[in-house]
């Protein structure tokens, strides 16, 4: 083995040592609330790891229901900002002209404030429409919130796909409408997976929208049922931490079920040869 293969081969244990030590510090949080939440409640004379904490929460709080909530609400959300997002960046990719200019200009800047800006003033004009602590009402900011930058990251993604792969399908006799569904949509999986994630997690893990808009117990997302669970039992880390739990699960089976179909092999095949 000569000096130059041997530091590559050094260099890449040594890369993969530092990811691991940098994995396994950000994974010590998580290991402490897994193994809080096996922690038997207070009380009940239980010692030793258990189920018995995570079963207590689902079955005699209102854990379920805020977990209920939060996945419509983010459910929704999620495939409002796909459905909207994907032809709105696939004009801002393709489009020429002092529209679309403007529009993608009027995105940014909408991008740039920070939510708490319009949390306030869209409560009172929700609180008049009836719409104030309601999952429907705490739904629609989350689709406006996500919007500009869901559109933003399908534009992104689009830019990559050449317009030569549109125009081989224009020629065939596609319409502009055709080759963006059978074209350009199938070779952005990608982007609409990470744009769906991003909306996903943005509605999920909102804490302050919710806080704001939801005063009825039966109408908290868990982010706010977590709150007020940890309010009622501070002493208490087993059900706390089961609730923790809880809202730590949802993400993960989003990113195992969706993690497969990301590939970025498509385009490279379709223009091969060319």
């Amino acid at each position: 083995m000569n000096t130059y293969t041997h530091n590559r081969s050094y260099g890449r244990w040594l890369r993969f040592a530092v990811l691991a030590l940098i994995t396994a510090v950000a994974l010590v949080p998580l290991g402490a609330v897994v193994l809080l939440a096996l922690q038997p409640r207070a009380g009940t004379g239980e010692t030793g790891l258990t189920l018995s904490t995570l079963s207590y929460v689902l079955t005699d709080t209102g854990a379920t229901t805020w977990l209920g909530n939060s996945l419509l609400a983010a459910l929704i959300s999620t495939a409002a900002a796909v459905v909207v997002a994907a032809p709105a960046g696939y004009v801002l990719s393709r489009g020429r002209g002092k529209a679309v200019s403007g529009y993608s200009l009027a995105l940014f800047l909408v991008q740039s404030f920070p939510v708490v800006v319009f949390v306030i003033p869209l409560f009172i004009l929700f609180a008049k429409l009836d719409l104030a602590d309601s999952i429907t009402g705490l739904t629609i900011v989350y689709v406006a919130a996500t919007m500009s930058v869901a559109c933003w990251m399908m534009a992104a993604y689009m830019d990559s796909i050449p317009v030569s792969l549109e125009e081989a399908a224009w020629i065939d006799g596609c319409s502009l409408a055709s080759g963006f569904l059978r074209i350009v949509l199938p070779n952005s999986l990608p982007g609409v997976l990470s744009t769906a994630i991003f909306s996903f997690l943005l509605a999920w893990n909102d804490y302050l929208v919710a806080l704001v808009f939801l005063r009825s117990t039966d109408k908290f997302t868990l982010p706010i049922g977590l709150q007020t669970f940890f309010q009622q039992n501070s002493t208490d880390w087993g059900p706390v931490m089961s609730v923790a739990v809880l809202m730590m699960i949802p993400p993960i089976l989003v990113f195992a079920a969706l993690n497969k179909f990301f590939s970025v092999g498509g385009i490279g095949g379709s223009l091969a040869g060319q």
